[in-house]
């Protein structure tokens, strides 16, 4: 039985990936600010308690992300308190060194820390989580239409994600990145606009939107979607259904 400590145990991916490793039966637990049943106190922004936290673990899984700079802070305190792991297992986003998004520069920064830490670890990089594309399209639920840039994307889902999240567990560490995963389906954005609007019984018209600057030009030229076979099988019609 391996013991694992996942961090971003309680978010979107969080949640199946820690259902998948208990399922395999691993002793798992995860890292919270606040305790609570299968827990462990630590804060990965101040790194207070994060070395009790992992003392014990044989692997780290880090999901956990602030969707801006403070993921840069974060890695690096995680790393100084993870020194003995056997091996990091680190989530990270496809195409991320060719489109110029500033969080995409914080992820980019993490992957560079956690390669120098001499920690032996293992970067899984994937495309947009289908749970991502639902929230834009409902975000937008005080338009009188539903805007669709004209780009194409290839989502995952979180539960295919969390599969090989588990299956890198009882793998070595690559000290690298392992193979980048991809939904079953490369669609332009505005067949998935179209797509949601039905399943959410919407009214309002699909617009595609095309912007200007270097951040859409790569996104419309697939840099967000992954070469190779798609790894991923629930398609974003059987998400939303």
């Amino acid at each position: 039985m391996t013991s694992i400590l996942v961090t971003g145990g309680t978010g979107t991916l969080g949640r199946p990936t820690v259902a998948r490793l208990r399922a395999a039966d691993h002793q798992v637990r995860v890292l919270s600010r606040k305790p609570g049943p299968d827990r462990v106190v630590g804060d990965l922004t101040t790194g207070e308690g994060l070395a009790a936290a992992i003392d014990g673990s044989d692997v780290v899984v880090h999901l956990a992300t602030s969707q801006g700079r403070r993921d840069v802070e974060q890695t690096r305190n995680l790393l100084d308190a993870a020194k003995g792991v056997q091996h990091l297992v680190v989530m990270s986003i496809a195409g991320i060194e060719r489109i110029p998004l500033a969080y995409y520069r914080y992820k980019l920064e993490s992957e560079r820390l956690v390669a120098e830490s001499g920690v032996p670890y293992t970067i899984l990089r994937a495309t947009q989580f289908h749970n991502l594309v639902d929230r834009v399209f409902a975000a937008q639920r005080f338009l009188p239409v539903v805007l669709a840039p004209s780009i194409t994307l290839q989502p995952i889902a979180v539960e295919d994600v969390a599969v090989r999240l588990a299956e890198l567990v009882d793998e070595p560490p690559v000290n690298g990145r392992t193979a980048d995963i991809g939904g079953p389906e490369r669609r332009p954005v505005v067949e998935l606009a179209r797509m949601w609007k039905q399943a959410r019984s919407s009214r309002r018209p699909v617009l595609p939107l095309r912007l200007g600057g270097k951040t859409f030009r790569a996104f419309a030229d697939g840099e967000a979607t992954v070469d190779g076979p798609a790894y991923g099988r629930i398609t974003f019609a059987e998400y939303l259904g």
